[in-house]
């Protein structure tokens, strides 16, 4: 037989080489009628049936031996729907609509916001997402590979066969999507990207809500929206909140280690059961906040989460994605915030993450001494790609939207900020002004400060920077990078360096405390206890917003390890259970006391009495609440 397309058309099917295989595949109409071609290669005899009238059946004839089907319909003008119905050689036997008879499903004003970097919501989008069309059940997969010469979407359910299901190309915008019938949430799946130089990638969705748990690391398609929430309450009143004149106490928690089930490589805490034991712990201490080192997919436990793989996938190591909706929905009902870690400074170097994604050099820059942290063996994203920005601040919003998040602290804000940072002279790119400042990613920072402070009043953007860039907290519009707050890494470095020294030495440092655990503690025993108390007294005491790591409110001595659990039974311990208590006390007094929170983020709310008792080690201030001003 003599085929109705281009020989050339079908070695591109075959060989999965072909950009557009809907131009080929599927029903198109013909000189004789109506024709449709399938590329099966498990497929023993393939029949394309009427699916308005089963015993309709046309017998698709081989064309070319690795299974390129097509059949010819004189007896049809015009489109219909139908079905393949088709027997492989172990004489299985299965019917299903055609992947190549669908439409596309994104719109031209989807990919024109996309590509100016202003879909908010693109994960709505891109990714994999079960839907209904046509009254057909299957998943929808989509993702921006523009420098791909082909994308296939690849699982269980066609043998990890690339050549099975390549996508669709919509043109210039460097998207390629395809609908599947007949798979349904729970597939696992990745993108099969054949790179310009021919190198065949196989890639984790960088939109998957769901991932396999380590050492696998393919996506599962995942369907978000089916958890009830609970906290209508919370969000309602969240709105309206303003932190700044609130008092904000955090407890900052890995969830991999602060209580685990056992010593085992996977006895982690559940986000169900930490909805029961960290929440009630948490609410007990009196703290405002809980906040999560990263929950993001990440493959390596000793990154504690901060090399991340998968923006949009809660970790699988605790728990499905509605369970940690009910650990966020069990603390707001219990009146407990709750900020995750966020990490859109870089990423990891794995084969199937965002690096070199579809052969080039796509989320990343090209030129290495842009692109690439040396000291980190980490990438650096791309700010000033379009769509690289509207992929973070998207999934700033996935976080917010999807899971009521109430905070982002976001992680490395200094590496962002410096082309040199971490970097010796000459192996830095200078921005078009000749300078060190990261001109596209301050552009990104306040885009995103500006948009989601817009799209969700009440919610905070904490800062992790640790250098003297200005205005890091004030808005956009007079010139600062937007955030709401900012971690206070000079106090906490200067206080560190102070209460370690012998109490002999600290009058000639003094300044370090005006300037603004337990193991750093100098003394024995009680000595250490006694320093404690005194550092977290003057914490609480200090201008600003408080924050805690987990087991230093009972004292751990051991080193942290993300590997193990906390040492709780060092509360058996009088001096450990008063130190706990004594923190609790702490929290109970900056709640109640609005000299301590209500104007701390201005001088109106400080004013100093004596700061240059260096000898003794004595500093005396006054706190304003906004009645006695």
């Amino acid at each position: 037989m003599r085929a109705t397309v281009d020989r050339n058309d079908i070695d591109r099917i075959i060989y999965s080489d072909h950009s557009d295989p809907f131009s080929v595949l599927g029903m198109h109409k013909h000189d004789k009628g109506m024709v449709v071609r399938a590329f099966l290669p498990r497929a023993r005899t393939v029949y394309v049936v009427d699916y308005y009238n089963p015993g309709k059946k046309y017998p698709m004839e081989m064309i070319h031996e690795d299974g390129f089907y097509e059949v010819e319909m004189e007896d049809r003008d015009n489109f219909f729907e139908y079905q393949l119905d088709i027997t492989d050689y172990f004489d299985n036997h299965w019917i299903t609509h055609d992947p190549y008879s669908f439409l596309p499903v994104l719109t031209d004003y989807d990919l024109y916001l996309f590509n100016k970097g202003d879909n908010r919501h693109i994960y709505e989008k891109l990714g994999a997402h079960p839907m209904i069309i046509n009254n057909v059940q299957g998943i929808y997969f989509a993702v921006w590979a523009p420098c791909a010469r082909r994308v296939s979407v690849v699982g269980d359910f066609n043998q990890w066969d690339g050549r099975e299901n390549p996508m669709r190309s919509l043109g210039s915008s460097g998207v390629w999507e395809i609908f599947i019938p007949g798979i349904a949430e729970g597939t696992i799946y990745k993108f099969e990207i054949k790179a310009q130089n021919g190198d065949i990638l196989k890639k984790a969705d960088p939109y998957a809500f769901y991932s396999e748990l380590r050492p696998n690391n393919a996506s599962i398609v995942y369907n978000i929206d089916k958890y009830q929430w609970n906290d209508e309450k919370w969000m309602k009143e969240r709105k309206n909140i303003n932190y700044l004149e609130r008092p904000v106490a955090i407890y900052e928690v890995h969830m991999g280690s602060w209580m685990r089930t056992s010593r085992d490589e996977n006895g982690f805490l559940s986000y169900k059961d930490a909805a029961d034991k960290l929440v009630s712990y948490v609410k007990e201490m009196g703290y405002t906040h809980v906040e999560f080192l990263p929950l993001s997919e990440h493959p390596y436990d000793g990154s504690w989460g901060y090399q991340v793989t998968g923006y949009y996938a809660v970790t699988p190591r605790y728990g499905k994605p509605e369970d940690f909706m009910y650990l966020v929905d069990t603390c707001h009902q219990n009146n407990i915030g709750v900020i995750m870690d966020w990490v859109p400074a870089h990423f990891p170097r794995d084969e199937h993450g965002l690096r070199r994604f579809d052969g080039s050099a796509l989320y990343e820059h090209e030129d290495p001494r842009q692109g690439e942290h040396p000291d980190w063996g980490t990438m650096i994203f791309n700010y000033g790609r379009n769509e690289v920005k509207n992929f973070l601040i998207s999934n700033a919003f996935f976080w917010f939207e999807k899971y009521h998040i109430d905070g982002l602290r976001v992680d490395a804000v200094a590496s962002m900020l410096y082309l040199d940072y971490g970097k010796h002279d000459g192996h830095w790119v200078p921005n078009r002004y000749g300078g060190r400042e990261n001109i596209e990613a301050i552009e990104f920072l306040r885009d995103l400060n500006s948009a989601v402070y817009q799209q969700y009043p009440g919610i905070l953007m904490i800062a992790e920077e640790s250098t003297a860039w200005p205005l890091v907290s004030k808005p956009p519009y007079i010139g600062g990078l937007g955030f709401g707050m900012k971690w206070n890494m000079g106090w906490m470095n200067d206080f560190l360096r102070y209460m370690s020294m012998d109490s002999v030495y600290r009058k000639y440092h003094h300044n370090l405390i005006t300037f603004s655990l337990i193991s750093k503690m100098p003394g024995d025993y009680w000595q250490k206890f006694a320093g404690l108390r005194v550092a977290y007294g003057y914490q609480y005491a200090h201008p600003g917003k408080k924050l805690l790591f987990m087991g230093g409110e009972f004292g751990q001595f051991i080193e942290w390890k993300y590997y193990d659990s906390l040492d709780w039974h060092l509360l058996g311990y009088e001096m450990h259970k008063k130190m706990q208590d004594y923190v609790k006390d702490l929290n109970k007094l900056y709640r109640s006391e609005k000299a301590l929170y209500e104007v701390d983020f201005s001088f109106d709310g400080f004013e100093w009495i004596s700061f240059e008792k260096e000898k003794i080690g004595v500093i005396c201030y006054c706190l304003y609440a906004t009645l006695l001003l």
